[in-house]
């Protein structure tokens, strides 16, 4: 199979589909890899690299786009890579179609075969093409949040750890998944005072079993949300419904009633955003400042640390990727039920109930897709 891999064009996005390591092991199978020259710079991997490991670089993503059977990439196809994508392609991405009718439109008109990280699923309910950049995202937002609070920013003027005789900063992180565990964990080493919300009991008991009690644990009702936002120096949005619009979890009205300055990373921008004023910013300007309060919605955290993230997701991806080259994409999702939770289109048709009850759309099982 020939597997291509162009440079993503989204702003600031520096990682790359294909590490020079995953081009080797698809090479190593047999197949041939394109990889669009510079594709893999922002990660810190140059041409000869892929070279090196038996891929072909070519100087153009139309190359790419025109000649691969396979895409694969990081981010979302943007409108002109979508308008490349064909009948009988398959492609292998992150998607995030719920919040974005534009992109599902156009791939069902292109007719590809679109694969989503973020639904693919495992075992044991999981989501392993989400869960590294939940991992990096979750750690960064600590990072980001404590960037965001400083005066120059907007934010409060408040340190995340405080110092001796001054009271640490107080956050709070809504949501006990992936995301959460890793934000929680880093702003507490950091020495913030931290509170964990989740509407799962069972997680709860699970957090404070593992962590010791290094954090406050409250179940998540309206009320203890409001309470613990309004106090917080710090709000971080980490919630995720697999493959729906995220929910909306602290609505205009509550920002009055936090302190000015006070600073919220929202986490879930990528399936809409789980604050009411979200709305997606880039690295190069992340924060904006509404109702007096600092907002950090960049649409692409990890891209921020692309070649740590690069590593971690072709990590996941690699055994699914190869699934797809040697098999094809119908034989590998009819041996994983878990690989075919990830298609979102096939042949014109949405195959993702989540996306369809978000945009009104009708949809078609996967099982059902795979006999088209």
């Amino acid at each position: 199979m020939i597997i291509g891999c162009p440079a993503e064009v989204k702003p600031q996005e520096f990682r790359v589909g294909l590490t020079p390591a995953a081009a080797r092991e698809a090479v190593g199978h047999g197949h041939e890899v394109l990889v669009e020259a510079g594709a893999g710079m922002g990660a810190g991997f140059a041409d000869a690299d892929y070279e090196a490991a038996g891929a072909r670089i070519v100087a153009t993503a139309a190359e790419v786009f025109d000649r691969a059977e396979l895409i694969v990439k990081v981010k979302e196809p943007q409108a002109a890579e979508r308008a490349r994508l064909r009948a009988g392609q398959v492609l292998f991405t992150y998607l995030h179609l719920a919040p974005d009718p534009a992109q599902t439109h156009d791939l069902l008109n292109s007719g590809v075969t679109a694969i989503a990280y973020e639904t693919v699923t495992d075992a044991a309910g999981g989501l392993p093409l989400l869960a590294p950049m939940s991992e990096v995202a979750g750690r960064l937002a600590p990072q980001m949040g404590a960037w965001a609070l400083q005066k120059a920013n907007g934010g409060r003027g408040v340190l995340l750890g405080g110092v001796p005789g001054v009271a640490p900063a107080r956050v709070a992180v809504i949501g006990g998944g992936v995301v959460g565990v890793n934000a929680a964990r880093v702003a507490r080493g950091m020495g913030a005072e931290v509170t964990v919300l989740d509407r799962s009991l069972p997680r709860l008991r699970w957090l404070d079993d593992t962590f010791g009690g290094a954090f406050r644990s409250l179940y998540a009702s309206a009320a203890a949300t409001a309470e613990a936002v309004a106090g917080a120096d710090l709000v971080i949005g980490a919630v995720l419904v697999p493959g729906a619009a995220a929910p909306k979890l602290v609505s205009r009205a509550q920002l009055a009633t936090m302190k000015p300055g006070a600073a919220m990373v929202d986490v879930a921008i990528d399936q809409g955003g789980c604050f009411e004023t979200s709305r997606a910013t880039t690295h190069a300007d992340p924060i904006f400042i509404e109702e007096g309060i600092v907002h950090y919605c960049v649409a692409n955290m990890p891209g921020a640390v692309a070649r740590t993230a690069t590593q971690a997701l072709s990590n996941a991806t690699m055994p699914f990727l190869m699934a797809l080259a040697d098999k094809g994409w119908r034989a590998a999702c009819e041996d994983d039920p878990h690989l075919l939770a990830g298609l979102n289109t096939h042949a014109g048709r949405l195959t993702c109930a989540p996306v369809g009850i978000a945009q009104g759309i009708d949809v078609l099982s996967p099982r059902m897709a795979l006999k088209l």
